[in-house]
């Protein structure tokens, strides 16, 4: 279910509490996904206290349920509560993070580094279990990773050498040391928490 459209004007800030949500921006025909927010997370918070038009789209992933603050509500209790506010700024310093940490994967990692980080960390996130599912459909994954779905393919095939093996959307790391000498994973760039 589509529930923004890039360049309208931010009525609401919108915070998911259940469910997933795919951030967009479309042009000239094209397409590519831009984050995924997971809950619970606002997002769109920037154009809410700008007053601002939406930069991206967005659409639910799956059921989901997200609460609606009209962006006015946000932009008047920003100005008279302290405790609020320092709340907004901490939330837009942690979305400023991401985004120049995601900038930062994009453009000074190959595909197979992105795509090798990625795997280590959906390993971290499963227990370090050695078989792992892709978290989304293999087209919506490579515009993620900022690479077409074709590409993404031939980077599968070739992180076999990496200690990677792939059966659809499962995938085996037979060989974690191999593939972190590939990802060299950096603090910087990969831990949320930094």
């Amino acid at each position: 279910m589509e529930l923004i459209t890039e360049g309208e004007p931010s009525d609401f800030l919108h915070v998911l509490t259940a469910g997933a949500v795919d951030l967009f921006a479309t042009w000239e025909g094209r397409r590519s996904s831009l984050a995924t927010v997971l809950p619970v997370s606002t997002f769109i918070l920037a154009a809410t206290i700008r007053d601002a038009p939406y930069l991206m789209s967005a659409v639910t992933l799956e059921k989901s349920r997200i609460v609606l603050i009209p962006s006015q509500d946000v932009r008047r209790v920003f100005g008279e509560d302290g405790d609020f506010a320092r709340a907004i700024v901490a939330e837009l310093a942690g979305c400023y993070r991401a985004l120049v940490k995601a900038q930062k994967n994009l453009k000074l990692r190959s595909a197979q580094e992105r795509l090798a980080n990625l795997l280590l960390r959906l390993q971290v996130e499963a227990g370090g279990a050695a078989e792992i599912s892709l978290p989304f459909e293999k087209r919506r994954l490579a515009s993620l990773l900022g690479m077409t779905a074709e590409n993404l393919s031939r980077t599968l095939r070739a992180l076999r050498r990496h200690g990677v093996a792939v059966d659809g959307a499962r995938v085996r790391i037979t060989d974690r040391a191999a593939l972190e000498r590939l990802a060299r994973p950096s603090p910087l760039i990969d831990d949320p928490l930094t």
